[in-house]
């Protein structure tokens, strides 16, 4: 009972630093995904597919985590809520149209291939932590990365619809609810450190692919 409170503490400084460390490294600060907030119609277009090759196959990194301790109050609703964004991002591409033809085509796709598999491999990781650390990252960031994807679906006539994903405040207050030993919580922070360096990948990627084509 005695290590209850330093237990709480710990989790309530783990979901600070969660948002802290999605802030700093992840979608938000990437000046690409300023850039796309506004961006041609062969940007946003190359960006939708791009973000649905990396997520909205099945299963993707939340299906593969399975039961996340550390959202488990918010698991039905995260499950739900991101396979409507899977459906999002599946309408997105069909009204976005084909992939904008772009030099280097085979790398940037095998690329990809190698993001995924990283994903896949932290979400199915052994490492008590590292999946909640993962999932809970994409959570975060999403919420960087929908504006984007809602520029592109208004550029295109497409309506985006509203999210039901657990915003930030709700989530840092189910995992501040939650006991982290120290161990699983530098495990939880490795996790979201490589789902970040993976989506920051990304965009450096859609930036290259977009001065390969020139200007539109």
């Amino acid at each position: 009972m005695a290590s209850q409170p330093t237990n709480q503490a710990n989790a309530s400084k783990l979901a600070t630093d969660l948002v802290t460390l999605v802030l700093q490294d992840g979608s938000a600060s990437h000046g690409w995904r300023e850039t796309l907030l506004t961006g041609s119609a062969r940007d946003l277009s190359d960006a939708a597919h791009q973000f649905a090759a990396l997520h909205a196959r099945h299963p993707g990194v939340i299906d593969l985590a399975g039961n996340v301790a550390l959202l488990a109050p918010l698991a039905d609703r995260i499950t739900t809520a991101f396979a409507a964004e899977r459906a999002y991002l599946a309408a997105l591409v069909v009204a976005v149209g084909p992939v904008p033809g772009t030099p280097g085509q085979a790398q940037s796709e095998a690329a990809l291939v190698a993001q995924r598999h990283a994903l896949e491999t932290l979400a199915q990781s052994d490492r008590t932590g590292c999946a909640c650390g993962t999932v809970t990252a994409l959570l975060l960031d999403w919420t960087a990365i929908r504006p984007v994807l809602d520029a592109a679906a208004r550029h295109f006539g497409l309506t985006p619809p509203p999210s039901d994903l657990p915003d930030p405040t709700t989530m840092t207050t189910t995992i501040d609810a939650v006991d982290v030993p120290p161990l699983a919580g530098r495990a939880i922070q490795f996790g979201a450190r490589q789902l970040l360096f993976q989506h920051r990948g990304l965009w450096d990627l859609l930036e290259v692919r977009a001065h390969a084509r020139g200007p539109a």
